[in-house]
C-alpha cells in the first residue's frame, strides 16, 4: 500500500532526475551531432530519449520489487546472483571511471583559462593536478561540502544558460542548421547515451516517493524530458552559430565544444560566458559522480565510517586513476564520453534492466504493470538497440 505524496516531492524528485543529467555531457552533444546536422541531430537525441526513458520504466519496476534502500547491486545480485552483482559492480566503476576521466579534460583547461586571467599560468599535468585537488578537497570534506558547493554551481550554471541563449541567439545562421548528412547521425548515440543516464537515483527516489508508482513514473517522464528539451536548444545554438568545419576539426580534436568559442566572433559575451557555463556543467557532473563513487567504493571496501583519514583514501582513489590517464592523453574527452555512453550506460541503463524485467516476469512470475514495454517483442527489441549502440562505439574506436 502506498502512502500519498505531497506535489512538492513530486516536484522536488524530477528536478533530481533533471539535474542528474543535464551537465557535461552537453559539451559533446553538439559535436557529435553536428556532423549529422541540426534536424538529424534532433531526431537521433529523441530516439535515445525514449530509448533511457523505456529502460528507466524497467528499471523502476524492477526497483519495485525490492525492499527500500536497495541499489544495483543487490538487484542484480537477486535477479543473476554473485555473477550478476559482480559484473554490474565492475561496470559501475567502470562508466563512472571514464565519466571522471571526460570531466579532467574538459574542466582542467577551463579551471587553467580562468586562473590564467589573474596571472596564474597552468599547463600540461599541473592544471589537471589543481582541478583535482580543488574538487577531490570539496569531496574529501564531506557531502555537506559536496551539497553547498553544488547548489551555487547548479544555480550559476542555469544562468549561464540563460545568458547563452539570449547573447547566442542572434548569431544563429538558418543555413548551417539547413545541413543534413542523414547516415552519420546513428555515430553519436554512444555519446548521447552518456547524456541521458539517470537510472542510478531511481532506488532512492523511490524511498523518497514512498513507493508510489504514479508519482514516481511522473517524475521518470518529467524529469527526463527537461533534459530532453535543454539539448534541443543546446544543439539549436551550437550548431546554428558554430560553422561546420569548427565542429569537424574540434570532434577531430577529442576537446569539448568550449574550444571552438572563439569561433563566433565579434561576440565576447558569448565566448565568455560559454566557458562559464560549461565548467559550472563540469564541476556540478564532477562532485555528483566523485561522491557516488566514493560512496560505492566504501561499500566494496566495507568502510561503513567514510571520514577522516578514510574518506580522503577514497576521495584519492576516485580521482587518481581519470588523473593519470587525462595527463596521458588531454583529447580524451569525446572519446571518454563515448566509451561511457557506449559500453557503460549500454549496459547498466539499458541491457541489464531490459534483462532484470525479463528474468522477474518471465522466469520468477512477478506481476509487472507496463502494458505493452513488458512483453518479449518490446523487450527484444530494445536488447538489440543495446547491442547495436555497443557495436558503434567498438566500431567507432577500431577507426
Amino acid at each position: 500500500m502506498t502512502k500519498k505524496v505531497n506535489l512538492m516531492r513530486v516536484i522536488s524528485g524530477t528536478f533530481l532526475i533533471a539535474g542528474t543529467m543535464i551537465g557535461a555531457g552537453m559539451l559533446g552533444i553538439p559535436l557529435v551531432t553536428g556532423a549529422s546536422g541540426f534536424l538529424p541531430g534532433i531526431v537521433i537525441t529523441g530516439v535515445v530519449w525514449f530509448f533511457m526513458y523505456c529502460t528507466g520504466l524497467l528499471f523502476l519496476e524492477v526497483t519495485l520489487w525490492m525492499p527500500d534502500g536497495s541499489n544495483v547491486l543487490s538487484i542484480a545480485g537477486r535477479f543473476f546472483g554473485k555473477g550478476g552483482r559482480l559484473i554490474s559492480g565492475g561496470m559501475f566503476v567502470f562508466l563512472y571511471y571514464c565519466l571522471m576521466v571526460a570531466y579532467f579534460a574538459a574542466g582542467a583547461p577551463l579551471l587553467a583559462d580562468a586562473l590564467s586571467t589573474v596571472g596564474l599560468s597552468l599547463s600540461g599535468w599541473e592544471m589537471f593536478a589543481v582541478f583535482g585537488f580543488l574538487f577531490g578537497m570539496i569531496v574529501a570534506i564531506g557531502p555537506k561540502s559536496i551539497d553547498r558547493v553544488n547548489i551555487m554551481m547548479s544555480v550559476a550554471m542555469i544562468a549561464a544558460w540563460f545568458i547563452l541563449i539570449g547573447s547566442g541567439g542572434g548569431e544563429v545562421r538558418t543555413a548551417r542548421l539547413s545541413y543534413t548528412k542523414w547516415p552519420a547521425m546513428v555515430l553519436a548515440m554512444p555519446v548521447l547515451f552518456s547524456a541521458f543516464g539517470f537510472h542510478n537515483v531511481i532506488p532512492s527516489l523511490c524511498t523518497y516517493l514512498k513507493r508510489d508508482k504514479k508519482s514516481l513514473r511522473f517524475a521518470v517522464f518529467w524529469g527526463s524530458f527537461l533534459p530532453l528539451i535543454v539539448y534541443a536548444v543546446w544543439q539549436w545554438l551550437i550548431i546554428g552559430v558554430i560553422p561546420q568545419e569548427v565542429l569537424a576539426k574540434t570532434l577531430k580534436e577529442g576537446t569539448p565544444i568550449t574550444r571552438a568559442f572563439g569561433s563566433v566572433a565579434g561576440n565576447p559575451t558569448f565566448v565568455m560566458v560559454g566557458r562559464f557555463f560549461a565548467f559550472f556543467a563540469i564541476v556540478t557532473s564532477t562532485l555528483g559522480v566523485a561522491f557516488s563513487m566514493v560512496d560505492f567504493l566504501g561499500d566494496g571496501f566495507k568502510i561503513e565510517e567514510r571520514k577522516g583519514l578514510r574518506r580522503i583514501g577514497l576521495t584519492l582513489l576516485t580521482f587518481t586513476p581519470p588523473f593519470i590517464l587525462a595527463v596521458l592523453n588531454p583529447g580524451i574527452f569525446t572519446t571518454a564520453l563515448g566509451v561511457a555512453g557506449g559500453f557503460g550506460e549500454a549496459f547498466l541503463n539499458g541491457l541489464l534492466p531490459i534483462g532484470l524485467l525479463w528474468v522477474g516476469k518471465y522466469t520468477w512470475k512477478l506481476k509487472a504493470d507496463l502494458a505493452w514495454l513488458e512483453n518479449k517483442g518490446a523487450l527484444t527489441f530494445l536488447t538489440l538497440y543495446a547491442l547495436f549502440v555497443v557495436v558503434l562505439e567498438v566500431y567507432h574506436l577500431a577507426n
